[in-house]
């Protein structure tokens, strides 16, 4: 049994959440240290306890006893644990075809690069921006809600039941799973999308899930 990893998060936003399902799934031993937004020294992520673990004051981090590395950037983290801790490739793409590879990828890299961060901007204005800018948060939905239709499309594949179309949850599904299940938090609604809501549901069902959740934020998915 390898030593306990210890997962730097906090107790509201999607990406350590992926990691936790990821390491629930792998049966992989962790604890996790919540942070508070903020400079405070000691227990803000922009202070000075939490900048040594991570330079960039966000989370994940995630701090490996086992090899000594210290993982940042969700995409990266899903990376290390993936490579250290799934030999058995139980989240990994649904064959070893190549193309199956690339779109293990392709799907990780449009979540990390495009549907989570217009979810985040459709936030950002939503509710932080001052003064108010309505023009940029209509954009920022509008494109929130083409990359739902994008999903609800692949979707199909699989009847709602997996990303990627196979008959197993991939590290992909990870990805997307807290982020689109930030939709009530954004304020908008996934009405037009039946197949992203049938897998949502689906995924909430997991008990690696719930159990991420519980550990982060202390709640079942289905009240996020």
């Amino acid at each position: 049994m390898p030593q306990t990893l210890t997962l730097h998060a906090h107790a509201s936003g999607p990406n350590p959440i992926k990691i936790a399902i990821a390491l629930e799934l792998l049966g992989v031993p962790y604890t996790t240290k919540l942070w508070e937004f903020g400079d405070d020294p000691q227990k803000g992520v922009k202070g000075a306890a939490y900048l040594k673990i991570n330079e960039n004051g966000r989370v994940p981090a995630l701090e490996d006893p086992n090899t000594g590395v210290l993982a940042w950037e969700s995409g990266a983290v899903m990376n290390y644990v993936l490579r250290n801790y799934d030999d058995m490739g139980k989240l990994g793409p649904i064959s070893e075809k190549e193309q199956d590879k690339v779109d293990f990828e392709k799907w990780a890299y449009f979540l990390l690069t495009t549907l989570g961060p217009m979810t985040g901007q459709v936030n950002w204005f939503r509710y932080y921006q001052s003064p108010k800018n309505p023009d940029a948060l209509k954009r920022y939905e509008e494109q929130t809600y083409r990359c739902y239709g994008v999903l609800e499309n692949q979707l199909k594949k699989s009847g709602g039941k997996t990303i990627l179309g196979g008959d197993r949850v991939t590290a992909v599904d990870l990805h997307f799973e807290p982020w689109v299940r930030e939709y009530r938090y954004a304020g908008l609604t996934l009405n037009g999308f039946p197949l992203v809501k049938k897998w949502l549901d689906g995924m909430a069902e997991l008990k690696e899930v719930k159990a991420a959740y519980q550990k982060i934020e202390g709640k079942d998915p289905k009240d996020v």
